[in-house]
C-alpha cells in the first residue's frame, strides 16, 4: 500500500477529482493549505499590490493498493498539469499496514470492500 499526497492548484481541484473518479479512486482526503514557494512577486489588482509568495493550495490524500499507485499518480498528473511554475507535487509514501475499525479487517482489503472487488 501507498500514501499518495498531491499538493495542488485549487483551480485544478474540480478536474482532479473528475480524473481520479474516473481512474476508480473513489475516496480521498483534501485540505485547504498555503505554501511558501521560491517565486517571489507582486501582483496588482485594482491598484493594490498583493504578496504572492503565500501560495493557496489543496492537498489531496489517497492511500492506494500497490496495483493502482501508477493510474493514481497519471491521473493526477494529467488535471493537474498546466506546464507553468505552481502546478504542485505528488509524493508516494510507503504505508504499513491499514485497518477497518468496523470489521478488524487488516492490509490492503480494509481499503474497500471485498465484494466490489473487480
Amino acid at each position: 500500500m501507498k500514501k499518495i499526497e498531491a499538493i495542488i492548484r485549487k483551480t485544478k481541484f474540480e478536474e482532479v477529482k473528475e480524473a481520479l473518479l474516473e481512474a476508480d479512486i473513489e475516496w480521498f482526503s483534501y485540505y485547504d493549505v498555503r505554501g511558501v514557494g521560491k517565486a517571489r512577486q507582486g501582483r496588482i489588482y485594482r491598484g493594490v499590490v498583493y504578496d504572492t509568495s503565500y501560495i493557496e493550495r489543496t492537498l489531496i490524500s489517497i492511500v492506494v493498493r500497490d496495483k493502482n499507485v501508477e493510474k493514481t499518480v497519471q491521473a493526477i498528473i494529467k488535471a493537474a498539469q498546466t506546464g507553468e511554475i505552481g502546478d504542485g507535487r505528488i509524493f508516494v509514501i510507503p504505508v504499513e499496514d491499514s485497518i477497518r475499525i468496523r470489521t478488524g479487517e487488516r492490509g490492503d482489503i480494509a481499503l474497500y470492500n471485498a465484494e466490489q472487488e473487480k
